[in-house]
């Protein structure tokens, strides 16, 4: 199978996905509310840690002409495409976040024409249209509060980066216009937490649950962990095993390669914060 081109070159201008200093400010303890305001004010960056405990979603937006393929495509690949909500055609609020607004509270979006990235700004107003149905879908940024209190080391958090995301080999299951390659987010596990990362993750399965691939890279389709497609690489120790995880970036390579002639979606890494409690999709 041939690897679809549809990395590197559609990665936003490098400073999109270069983290900001959150931490000194108390990121993580900043309500969901809080974290929106400040996004809506300008402030950017990956959003792995803040509001912790709070649930994170992806997002992407679609004509309603191209809304029930999205939805099936969601359904059929539910790994990569955890919905959480899905709004109404021009509704840009969510029940998922009280008073939130949809085209401003995001750190970062990027726009999409014929599968083509036009913008990445900070606020998608301008760009809103009264068609624009809205899925939200969960994100692995959940999951790593279960990962950190079992004591599970969370290397892109403490090393201040961007999770690395990768394109892989493995084929989506098309539905209907809709078709593309799974995205893969990896964080290097110490041989001894493995078990607790797999363990815990697979009870959140509304934020892509369980790793889909441990260890060796290439069984992926992943030539180079030094060189991911979205996101920032990251340091390992030598013991570490990379393990690899269904990423909601998954819907954004489906645009890539099937060309809608227009979506919004989430930056790599840079989330919806919503109201909900991480807790409420725990399934044990």
């Amino acid at each position: 199978m041939n690897r679809p081109a549809l990395t590197r070159e559609h990665r936003p201008p490098s400073a999109a996905d270069r983290p900001v200093t959150l931490s000194e400010e108390h990121a993580h303890a900043w309500s969901p509310a809080a974290a929106r305001a400040r996004f809506r004010a300008g402030l950017a960056g990956p959003t792995a840690g803040v509001a912790a405990g709070h649930t994170q979603a992806n997002l992407i937006s679609v004509p309603a002409d191209w809304a029930y393929d999205m939805l099936l495509f969601c359904q059929r690949n539910p790994k990569p495409c955890p919905v959480l909500d899905v709004t109404d055609a021009g509704s840009f609020t969510t029940v998922l976040a009280e008073g939130a607004d949809l085209r401003t509270d995001l750190p970062r979006y990027r726009v999409w024409e014929d599968g083509e990235l036009v913008d990445e700004p900070t606020d998608v107003r301008a760009y809103w249209r009264d068609d624009l149905v809205s899925f939200l879908i969960g994100c692995s940024f959940t999951f790593e509060w279960a990962l950190s209190e079992a004591g599970v080391p969370i290397r892109h958090v403490e090393q201040g980066r961007n999770v690395p995301m990768y394109v892989t080999s493995r084929e989506c299951r098309p539905a209907g216009r809709l078709h593309g390659p799974l995205v893969v987010s990896m964080r290097p596990v110490p041989p001894r937490h493995l078990a607790t990362a797999i363990r815990e993750s697979g009870l959140l399965p509304a934020v892509h649950g369980g790793p889909v691939h441990c260890g060796d890279p290439s069984g992926l389709g992943v030539v180079d962990l030094g060189r991911p497609d979205f996101g920032d690489a990251v340091d390992a120790e030598p013991d570490d095993i990379p393990v690899f995880w269904a990423c909601g970036v998954t819907p954004q390579a489906a645009v890539m390669a099937s060309r809608p002639p227009f979506a919004l979606t989430h930056a790599p890494g840079q989330m919806f914060l919503t109201d909900a409690r991480d807790e409420q999709y725990r399934v044990a």
